[in-house]
């Protein structure tokens, strides 16, 4: 019964690469996201991959992002956001996407339980092999609470999903419990790192899949002004960043996944931790 309850950890990461993930050929993962460019952004070059490995990618995110701009009203926000989602999931070669709706940057004050309901349908629903989302234990530098809280709740959700008790309204609509093998987490900063994607032949196409997101990553280079302008602080940087917003974020990333490589030997990498049930260990 060793590592039925806690799951074990490998001695060192394991590095993945394309062929690695061609045991999911046919099967379905869940993308759980609270915001429309979390998934190329935190996730970008491993959801490629597994995308090229023939798995199909279902994406959902939970919140409208309607205040995620600058100099736009929440209508046009609310709908840029959405076509930019759109866009980004098309390149990265996610099959299908859908959204929750619920209000951005208030998730905190929703139910949890409510949010968790809406995930566990999600899974009954669309039955994946696999599970992804913000990992509920990568805190350090987390300060967006929509991305702890829809952490803890598809956290939640894996094994409620699992439960005849739990919301059995929902087998009056057809579906049934269900049980999904791996659950795999991204995050500012991952603990107990468990595999490293080898992300070298994938790097550019997620940019292009972040260069879609226009609308939020101006509105983070609109606060990058702001905090130069408290400290006094006016660069030839910050015009440099204004100017070309998504080229900046783009030249960040890049830099962060050839630090996260090197000590791996590779161009490129992320890093995920994944929790799998002992039915899927000869697989991956």
């Amino acid at each position: 019964m060793a590592g039925f309850l806690l799951p074990e950890l490998a001695p060192e990461p394991q590095v993945m690469r394309d062929a690695d993930l061609t045991y999911g050929r046919g099967r379905s993962l869940l993308l759980v996201v609270a915001h429309a460019d979390d998934a190329a952004i935190f996730a970008g070059g491993v959801l490629a991959l597994f995308a090229r490995a023939g798995w199909h990618i279902h994406a959902l995110r939970v919140t409208d992002d309607r205040w995620d701009s600058v100099g736009l009203d929440e209508t046009e926000t609310v709908a840029r956001n959405a076509a930019e989602f759109r866009a980004a999931a098309q390149v990265l070669g996610i099959a299908s996407v859908e959204d929750f709706g619920w209000q951005t940057d208030v998730l905190g004050d929703a139910s949890r339980v409510a949010l968790r309901e809406r995930v566990i349908h999600a899974i009954r629903r669309l039955k994946p092999y696999a599970l992804m989302c913000f990992d509920p234990n990568s805190l350090l530098y987390e300060d967006n609470l929509d991305h702890k809280v829809l952490a803890e709740a598809v956290d939640e959700a894996y094994w409620t999903a699992m439960f005849d008790k739990h919301h059995p309204e929902h087998f009056a609509e057809g579906l049934a419990p269900h049980g999904c093998v791996e659950r795999w987490y991204f995050g500012r900063s991952v603990p107990a790192v468990t595999h490293v994607f080898d992300t070298s032949g994938v790097i550019e196409l997620q940019l292009r899949a972040v260069a879609c997101h226009a609308t939020p990553v101006a509105n983070m280079a609109a606060q990058y002004a702001l905090q130069a302008q408290t400290a006094g602080r006016p660069s030839t940087e910050t015009e440099v960043i204004l100017g070309d917003p998504v080229g900046a974020l783009c030249n960040r990333l890049r830099q962060a996944a050839a630090a996260k490589g090197r000590p791996f030997g590779l161009d490129a990498a992320e890093y995920l931790r994944c929790h799998r049930t002992r039915f899927a260990e000869d697989e991956a």
